[in-house]
């Protein structure tokens, strides 16, 4: 049987994918008769980070309303009533399995215990495009400071994500240099080759052994999705894209790097806001940082990565600095909360219409221990959310923490206390609050109904 070479195909999976960028769908406007009615936006950010955190710094030890921030969470303070620390979660089928945590933090998906090869799932987010992205330029928007993306499709392929801030600015903001016709020409000649490419498949798809045959499954899935692309890039070369002010569009569009991490991480969150403001996407994935080598802060003195402080073998330096990454960590989510309060539209702010979840896979870098993750829920209060309340999933059973004898606290970071106390209930939760028709999420249990009024 032959051996299908997918490199060699006349053009693969990234070079398609990277050339249309997210999603684009049909836009609401008053001329357009058949189109649904203009919904109320409701939104949602994804914003993960990796490695997890220093447990014994980060685990605040009241559930309810009364609870205390401790220092690495000191900058929510301000946002008390718009957040929700929840402790506890976790995903059944990734428990023991420190590959791939981060791919599967939006799906809950099973993963080989090694590493290798494996199908995913639909990530929440993009269920949640499906509902929400019907009147907006792109359905969902995907980004990375550092990493790759969160988001994966119904056929379980993963979404390229944009890691360069001029090139999210240019694709939100940026004029076209080329005419709608010399864009339109180039959408109908990439469509042209995108029906060369399944002419192609179809004629070698009953040679194929099992395991070509399945790749080129997931090659024609990505073929498939790249042609919706498509269509829909030109049903909108005729709406404008927004305009922003002159000092808005010089913010936006430096150029910056991550030899100034903090300028970097708030100019990504600022494009964030504005992807919202405009309501070019009501749906954004954001990884903050790399989980095998990013995230050195040398604005704050760390050089190291979350990688290696988070195998720190219990050394009170290498502690000490995860806290402080940490702890800057929360600070740029702080800013982000901060400009979606800042900007007001009818008679609620940006953050009301917007829920946010920001989080990691993995709660104990050192032994990757993925139980009781680091998780933390914001916004929504027009979707329905109640904060200002630490949710405790491991309180009821363990009566109260003991964050000085390490081992075992650690010990709830590897092996969940709740065995319901599912990530993906949250995630069912959510998909709840925008609208998406589910009774379940991947192994969901329920929806938590401890975050709604």
């Amino acid at each position: 049987m032959p051996n299908l070479n997918l490199n060699k195909w006349q053009i693969s999976r990234r070079q398609m994918l990277r050339g249309l960028g997210a999603c684009i769908s049909l836009p609401l406007l008053d001329c357009m008769a058949s189109l649904p009615a203009p919904s109320r936006p409701k939104r949602s950010v994804f914003l993960y980070i990796p490695n997890g955190v220093n447990t014994l710094t980060w685990q605040l030890d009241k559930a309810g309303t009364d609870f205390k921030f401790n220092e690495t969470m000191a900058a929510l303070e301000r946002h008390r009533a718009d957040v929700t620390p929840i402790s506890g979660l976790h995903h059944p089928m990734v428990l023991g399995k420190h590959h791939n945590c981060d791919k599967v933090w939006l799906t809950g998906a099973d993963v080989p215990g090694d590493g290798g090869a494996f199908r995913n799932s639909v990530s929440a987010d993009q269920l949640m495009a499906e509902v929400q992205g019907a009147s907006t330029r792109f359905s969902s928007l995907e980004m990375a400071i550092e990493g790759h993306s969160l988001a994966w499709s119904r056929d379980g392929i993963q979404l390229p994500a944009e890691r360069n801030s001029q090139a999210i600015f240019n694709l939100l903001f940026g004029v076209e240099k080329d005419s709608k016709e010399t864009i339109r020409r180039r959408l109908t000649r990439r469509g042209s080759i995108l029906d060369l490419v399944a002419d192609d498949a179809k004629r070698v798809n009953k040679k194929l052994g099992t395991e070509d045959r399945n790749k080129l499954d997931e090659y024609l899935t990505a073929v498939r999705q790249v042609e919706e692309r498509t269509k829909r890039a030109d049903e909108w070369l005729n709406v404008p894209k927004p305009a922003l002010s002159q000092t808005d569009a010089a913010r936006l569009s430096r150029k910056l790097d991550m030899s100034v991490v903090t300028e970097y991480h708030r100019l990504f969150y600022d494009l964030l806001v504005m992807a919202l403001r405009t309501d070019s996407t009501r749906v954004l994935t954001c990884m903050i940082c790399s989980e095998s080598n990013g995230g050195a802060i040398p604005d704050i003195g760390i050089s190291q990565t979350r990688h290696g402080l988070s195998h720190h073998n219990g050394d009170p330096e290498q502690l000490r600095r995860l806290t402080q990454t940490d702890t800057f960590l929360i600070e740029q989510l702080a800013y982000f909360l901060d400009q979606l309060k800042a900007h007001q539209e009818d008679e609620r702010n940006l953050l009301d219409s917007t829920q946010v979840l920001w989080g990691s896979g993995m709660a104990y870098g050192h032994s990757h221990g993925n139980a009781n993750l680091p998780t933390i829920l914001a916004g929504g209060r027009g979707l329905g959310y109640k904060h200002g309340q630490h949710v405790d999933f491991n309180l009821p059973k363990i009566g109260q923490y003991n964050v000085s004898d390490a081992i075992g606290h650690y010990k709830i970071c590897s092996r969940p206390v709740d065995s319901d106390a599912r990530l993906s209930n949250l995630l069912l939760t959510m998909l709840q609050r925008v609208d998406v028709k589910a009774e379940t999420f991947q192994d969901s249990v329920r929806p938590l109904g401890e975050l709604v009024s």
